[in-house]
């Protein structure tokens, strides 16, 4: 797989995952002090009763999707996307292991089985922008741009 591939899975991928935590059959209502410390929690549930989501988080997961699609479009941008996803979620990744930081100041839940997650985005997002593999692909595309 490319990294534009991996763009474009990614972007597709997000946003379906941001559209589905807008459908309240998707999202379950955990307990009401389940949370304390989310100022932002219209919307706040688990999605598939795992992740925790609210609209900010849906938002910022349409907002991934949209720029993973349009990243695809060239080796360069999907490498810089990907480069980009892997800082953004392994920051995402240890906030969520930090008390004070797991509810991103009170706007983003970032707790629970989301930390799994956004660890193995970042992680697969780091293979296919700082690959041998990615390198080589961009290489080979500026050569052809110039050619």
């Amino acid at each position: 797989m490319t990294s534009r591939t991996f763009a474009q899975i990614i972007g597709v991928l997000f946003l379906a995952v941001g559209v589905m935590g807008f459908i309240p059959l998707l999202v379950s209502t955990p307990h009401p002090n389940a949370v304390p410390g989310l100022s932002a929690d219209d919307g706040y549930g688990l999605l598939f009763g795992l992740f925790p989501v609210n609209w900010i988080h849906n938002l910022v997961h349409l907002g991934v999707g949209i720029a993973g699609l349009s990243a695809a479009s060239s080796v360069s941008k999907a490498n810089g996307f990907a480069r980009g996803l892997a800082w953004l979620y392994g920051i995402l990744t240890v906030m969520g292991t930090i008390p004070l930081l797991s509810m991103t100041f009170g706007l983003v839940p970032l707790h629970g089985w989301d930390v799994w997650l956004h660890g193995g985005t970042a992680a697969f997002a780091a293979y296919f922008g700082y690959g041998k593999r990615a390198q080589a692909a961009e290489i080979a595309e500026s050569y052809h741009r110039a050619a």
